[in-house]
């Protein structure tokens, strides 16, 4: 029966390798990462986000670490990427990089077309999504803003998963910081309250945490706009 019609048409109902899903020419690239790549491309920090009565504050270290060495000392890990928000990285600075300037350009494409700008919720969203898509593997961020509602903070994991919070931090002194904020932080704090707060809190895990340190950047969110600023001194930025 060889070659009849009968067994050609058995061989094409045999279960074959082959992918469907695959492009005809080549594989789809492996995504996965094993643990010693991960390791590689984890860079410590901490990055602090709370909700206060006026609007948002958010605050980093300044400190980039590379293994066991200090890569940078002027890190900008906080930036503005919405009229009303902000978003604090750690992780894979490239990735975080580019995540920021995706979400930056889609702001302003969305801005363009419905002459409006983004809710937070749209732009928190928009957030999950880009990290689910995979292409920002090993970023970890904070986002905050301002809209009609008030202030929002929103924490993420490096797969997408989303949940709003009255405040969050990333990095790997978050648990030095978390201390003083489940002690110090309520809901009815003002701007210069909050930032108090959040100084002391990362001041906490700049002290016990090697990753973290060299000054802070400031981030406070209203209404009116974001503004960031930076500073040597944990105090000066009270």
């Amino acid at each position: 029966m060889h070659g009849s019609e009968f067994s050609q048409n058995v061989s094409r109902l045999e279960p074959d390798s082959t992918n469907p899903y695959e492009p005809e020419l080549g594989s789809l690239p492996n995504r996965s990462v094993d643990a010693e790549e991960i390791q590689e491309l984890k860079t410590g920090t901490t990055t602090i986000g709370l909700t206060t009565t006026d609007g948002v504050v958010m605050v980093t270290d300044k400190r980039a670490s590379l293994g066991n060495m200090v890569s940078s000392k002027t890190a900008q890990k906080v930036e503005q990427v919405h009229p009303t928000g902000a978003l604090t990285i750690s992780g894979s600075v490239s990735a975080a990089q580019s995540l920021i300037r995706t979400l930056q350009v889609e702001g302003n494409l969305y801005n363009t077309r419905r002459g409006e700008d983004m809710s937070m919720q749209a732009l928190s969203t928009l957030t999950s999504n880009l990290l689910r898509s995979g292409g920002f593997l090993i970023t970890v961020p904070v986002l905050g803003g301002v809209d009609e509602e008030g202030g929002h903070i929103y924490s993420y994991d490096a797969l997408g998963g989303v949940t709003e919070e009255t405040y969050s931090v990333s990095g790997s002194g978050s648990q030095f910081a978390l201390g003083v904020l489940e002690q110090d932080y309520h809901e009815d704090l003002g701007q210069d309250e909050a930032r108090e707060v959040a100084v002391r809190a990362l001041k906490s895990a700049v002290e016990r945490d090697t990753a973290s340190g060299n000054g802070i950047w400031l981030a406070e969110i209203d209404q009116e706009g974001v503004e960031i600023s930076d500073y040597e001194d944990y105090d000066d930025a009270l």
